[in-house]
């Protein structure tokens, strides 16, 4: 029989033979797939089975000023050279073309031109400077004289055009970049570090650009150089291959100090700073670094009563010296201040506690206010209450310095200071106080959090958050609220209104269907909590406005999200069936629109809703059981726009990474039970492997 009808027969060979060798390939592919996962699974095992567990292998007794006995590392890597385009600028609307070397100092402006750093004054003088001297030192005459009468968008419009050229780029192009990516990460990226393969930091030499800075930093727009071979030094083992540098030169200097754990390091031209590569931040000794940071805190803990008595009793000292020293502990200890040290007059007007002068401290109703400009350039203001003698302490010192620019602790400095501190505890510092109080305040932070095992993520999340606030207020971990803020906010606002909608909808549907039943099974459904959850912010009530904005939103996401479908992955058989969505979809919005038009005139207030989203009961378990997600999900809203409300101005990562000792927060995800991948991204939990071992009843 050879009916097309029988299609399970064997006489139907060709569809039966397709059948089968579908069935086969999927076999296979699932065999190949389970294959493929079954062996990265055990790479994986036989790295974790590999993996230096220093942290088990602590000896208090160790002489760690020798740091390493073999290393072998490749070197670093340099930028590619410059490639010149040719494009040029304007000079008074005329074309003026540049040789490479100013052409891409040039570019490196061009290409910020619609950017905050760009608009900014200082940076535009300090990049013309550069310019100029570049200029001058050329043999070609430009006729370049004033920045303003110059025009950078036929470059900037170049490198737009570059940008757009590179997103359209082929899933091949991208493959084969990501490629080339993993052969340098895998010949730079690591390093034999006593036999073992430990990852190294950024290898990467930082390409010549505009400094930027942070804050109002004079030097913004200065000309960063390309770093060259002969500017660095290579610390390597003495029986180590040395890397090859690029061809035609050299390495400044190439060492074998077993004392310092970089691999390179070189000085850069603005600053006059010196940059390293260390290894990775979960490496070994990175790690050992921490460990020993945040154990010399809590080593702290013994000794602050009597720091403390000490520095309170000298408050009071007849020695002018004596009381700035300890005046100057105080503000160390209580309000996190760094030390602070000296600046020249080209860097900027940054300051801490040692060098704060007679202009950053004022008094008013009996407390004193900070006002100065800290790390990075962020201010920092605090009005504060002291204990009278710091008050007293303050008022003398700023009567002595008389005028402002003059310093209020003249008498001493932070390497004196320093040294007092390892008199009272070996190993002592400013930034052990720092630390100290960091991971001490989140302690008492987080129990005071009222929240308990049976807490939802969602309020541990905040909780969390809320206690690591406190420290970055402490520490004047700041940040500007970002240009987007409103929107992203008001997003979230209109999230919860919609789950507040929705859920109203689902409990009116509900609520007739519950009369017919007994008291005690109307009880199991008690809808009380979920009403009160529904109920209008008296600041942004549900109007009608708003509910044909709600819909037409969700009406243009549902068809954007069939477009996208329509366009991927759609085959022959349900094309017909989303067109027939689309043209729905489009009607309902169409008719939605009129709709809003007309709702000045129209006297009724009941809103339009598409037949789409239209409700229908189904059963009295599927509706309340519906009301239950949309509440959690209501809860997890709000809980998140105030998270991100009250997070606006504050920077919580600094203090995680640097302050906070990381097996606080690791005891406290298992006391509650939460991930620890809620609160630390992979990089930490990279950088903090040794802290994961800490369990639920560790304290700091």
């Amino acid at each position: 029989m050879n009916g097309s009808g029988n299609g399970n027969g064997k006489e139907n060979g060709y569809g039966k033979r397709v059948k089968v060798e579908s069935e086969v390939a999927r076999k296979k592919i699932k065999t190949e797939g389970e294959k493929k996962r079954r062996v990265k699974r055990e790479q994986k095992e036989e790295e974790e089975a590999e993996e230096y567990e220093w942290w088990r292998d602590q000896n208090g007794d160790k002489d760690d000023t020798i740091r390493w006995t073999q290393l072998e590392h490749q070197g670093v890597l340099f930028p590619p050279e410059y490639v010149p385009h040719g494009v040029p600028i304007l000079y008074d609307g005329e074309k003026v073309y540049l040789e490479p070397e100013i052409e891409e100092l040039v570019g490196f402006f061009a290409a910020l031109l619609e950017t905050e750093h760009g608009a900014n004054p200082t940076f535009q003088r300090n990049f013309f400077n550069e310019l100029k001297l570049l200029m001058s030192k050329s043999k070609r005459k430009y006729p370049i004289k004033e920045f303003s009468r110059c025009d950078f968008r036929p470059m900037y419009e170049y490198f737009q055009k570059q940008k757009e050229e590179k997103k359209q780029m082929s899933k091949e192009e991208k493959a084969a970049l990501l490629e080339e990516r993993k052969m340098i990460e895998e010949k730079y990226g690591y390093c034999i570090l006593d036999g073992r393969r430990e990852k190294v930091g950024n290898f990467r030499i930082e390409p010549p650009g505009l400094f930027r800075g942070r804050g109002a930093h004079p030097k913004t727009g200065c000309y960063k150089r390309r770093v060259r071979a002969e500017q660095i030094t290579i610390n390597i083992g003495k029986d180590a291959k040395i890397p090859e540098p690029p061809k035609g030169s050299k390495w400044g200097n190439v060492i074998h100090d077993q004392t310092v754990t970089w691999l390179a390091m070189w000085k850069e031209n603005v600053n006059d700073n010196t940059k390293y590569v260390f290894l990775a931040a979960g490496s070994s000794l990175k790690g050992q670094s921490d460990l020993k940071k945040y154990e010399k805190a809590r080593e702290l803990k013994k000794h602050i009563v009597r720091i403390r008595k000490d520095y309170m009793a000298a408050l009071t000292s007849s020695d002018g010296k004596t009381r700035q020293r300890a005046t100057a502990l105080y503000l160390i200890d209580r309000f996190a201040l760094r030390a602070g040290n000296e600046k020249g007059d080209d860097q900027a007007d940054t300051v801490g506690c040692c060098s704060l002068r007679y202009e950053h401290v004022t008094f008013e109703d009996g407390k004193v206010v900070f006002d100065f400009l800290g790390k990075d350039s962020i201010r920092y203001y605090n009005k504060v209450e002291v204990h009278p003698a710091v008050y007293r302490n303050l008022v003398s010192f700023q009567r002595a310095a008389k005028t402002p620019g003059n310093l209020l602790f003249s008498l001493i400095n932070t390497v004196e200071l320093n040294k007092h501190l390892s008199s009272l505890m070996p190993g002592l510092s400013a930034k052990v106080f720092r630390t100290y109080n960091a991971s001490h305040t989140f302690q008492q932070e987080l129990e005071k959090q009222d929240v308990t095992p049976a807490s939802s993520i969602h309020e541990l999340t905040l909780a969390y958050n809320r206690a690591n606030r406190q420290v970055a207020v402490l520490c004047n971990h700041q940040r500007a609220v970002a240009k987007n803020f409103s929107g992203q906010l008001s997003k979230i606002a209109d999230r919860l209104m919609g789950l507040r909608y929705e859920c109203r909808r689902h409990i009116d549907l509900l609520k007739p269907n519950l009369t017919d039943l007994s008291l005690a099974d109307r009880a199991k459904y008690d809808l009380a909590p979920f009403e009160q959850a529904c109920r209008d912010d008296p600041d942004r009530p549900i109007t009608t406005e708003w509910l044909y904005s709600y819909f037409a939103d969700l009406l243009t996401k549902d068809i954007e999200r069939l477009e996208k479908k329509k366009a991927s992955d759609a085959t022959q058989s349900n094309l017909d069936s989303i067109e027939e969505k689309l043209a729905s979809l489009s009607s309902e919005l169409s008719t939605l629109n009129s709709k809003k038009e007309a709702l000045s005139s129209s006297k009724s207030s009941k809103p339009y809703i598409p037949e789409m989203y239209r409700l229908t009961f189904n059963s009295i378990d599927k509706s309340f059981s519906t009301i239950q997600r949309l509440y959690t999900r209501i809860v997890a809203t709000k809980t998140a726009l105030v998270d991100k409300d009250e997070n606006k101005t504050t920077a919580l990562g600094t203090s995680k990474i640097n302050y906070i000792d990381p097996r606080i927060t690791v005891s406290w995800c298992k006391k509650f039970d939460i991930p620890v991948e809620k609160f630390f991204p992979k990089t930490l939990r990279e950088k903090f492997k040794w802290a994961m071992h800490a369990d639920k009843n560790f304290k700091f």
